[in-house]
């Protein structure tokens, strides 16, 4: 095992102590949000460190086996136990390796996938649509749910613009490498002199955001002022201070009420306006992200830009960031994927592998 692995694996291991202490704090445990995130890194944290310390453990009883070699009455015994210490130590490094390579918190949601017709016009419309079947029947294959959010058909049967939502186990775990440019060769439909055009479509998959989650407030970041209530409502409007108007000092987002008697329940009233309008300030924010995140995945729509071939004469796809090609491209545009995701899934494997053992951000 390398240094730098092995270091690795002994911060981890000095980690999991520390969240063992937190874990038995009472003031950790009075807060649940905090004791969930900590007990759900505790857990993995304890499966990875139970590894190394197998680990260890065998690497001394290869290190025992290997100085009982030179006694006879134990040489037989000492080869058996050196053969099963080897053995287990290399099963025991590949688990440790695939352990710690980096997850993506996201690979566990379910996705969108937008596709968009690009270089080509109506071919490209088509081509979009034999995407759109060929991920449909991949979902269906895997037991997901899809479901089309819209749909911008052309005037032959194709989209100019389609957006799936996919929902399953892993979904965008498995279909985000499916973002970018896909380019096909084949006879259009709309060729009359049977040659060979070239076209393109744009994939972007994205995973579905979590829904808005109770916004937790700090009352110091909170301007909270009464006033009296204005307009009808007769002698007792005008001489309590029951409107109430919340200032959230750090984005200066406003909520104020003024319709009930009860100062308490204006109080409730604007703080519940004030959740709302900061939920929606969030996701605004998440919705221009996704914008930028989504032309940076799909790129520009030409033909040179692409990570993948459909080349349908030669019954060919090519997927080029890993250099695979594949002979079964009727297969492919009927939903059989497998092999494809499954290299791309290994070969981004590979890279954190080579960036951990390097000791470099994957």
């Amino acid at each position: 095992m390398k240094d730098s692995l092995r270091q690795q694996l002994h911060r981890l291991a000095m980690r999991l102590d520390e969240l063992d202490a937190n874990l038995a704090d009472p003031q950790v445990t009075a807060d649940m949000a905090r004791y969930r995130g900590l007990a759900r890194e505790q857990a993995e944290a304890a499966e990875v460190v139970g590894l190394f310390r197998r680990f260890e453990q065998r690497e001394r009883d290869l290190a025992a086996a290997r100085e009982m070699l030179d006694d006879p009455d134990m040489a037989e015994m000492a080869r058996e136990e050196q053969a099963g210490a080897e053995q287990e130590l290399t099963q025991l490094h590949a688990a440790l390796q695939t352990a710690l390579l980096p997850r993506d918190p996201d690979d566990h949601r379910a996705a969108f996938v937008e596709i968009r017709a690009g270089t080509g016009g109506e071919e490209s419309a088509l081509f979009a649509a034999d995407l759109a079947r060929m991920y449909l029947r991949y979902a269906e294959r895997q037991g997901w749910r899809t479901e089309v959010m819209s749909d911008s058909p052309s005037d032959l049967g194709g989209h100019k613009e389609l957006v799936l939502r996919i929902e399953g186990d892993g979904v965008y775990g498995r279909m985000k490498f499916e973002s970018g440019g896909h380019r096909v060769q084949r006879v259009p439909a709309t060729e009359s002199q049977g040659r060979i055009h070239t076209s393109a479509c744009t994939v972007a998959v994205m995973p579905e955001p979590d829904a808005a989650e109770e916004i937790t407030l700090d009352p110091s970041e909170l301007r909270i002022d009464t006033y009296r209530s204005s307009g009808a409502g007769g002698q007792h409007i005008n001489k309590t201070d029951s409107a109430v108007r919340i200032t959230h000092l750090p984005t200066g987002v406003v909520a104020e009420c003024q319709d009930d008697r009860s100062q308490h329940r204006n109080k409730a009233k604007a703080m519940a306006v004030l959740q709302a309008r900061l939920r929606d300030r969030e996701r605004s924010a998440r919705e221009a992200q996704e914008a930028a995140t989504r032309k940076a995945l799909v790129g520009s729509g030409d033909r040179s830009d692409r990570i993948r071939t459909y080349n349908f004469p030669q019954g060919r796809l090519t997927d080029h960031r890993i250099n695979l090609t594949l002979y079964k491209l009727g297969q492919i545009m009927e939903g059989d994927l497998d092999d494809v995701i499954t290299a791309l899934q290994a070969h981004r494997a590979q890279q954190q592998l080579a960036a951990l053992e390097s000791g470099q951000p994957a």
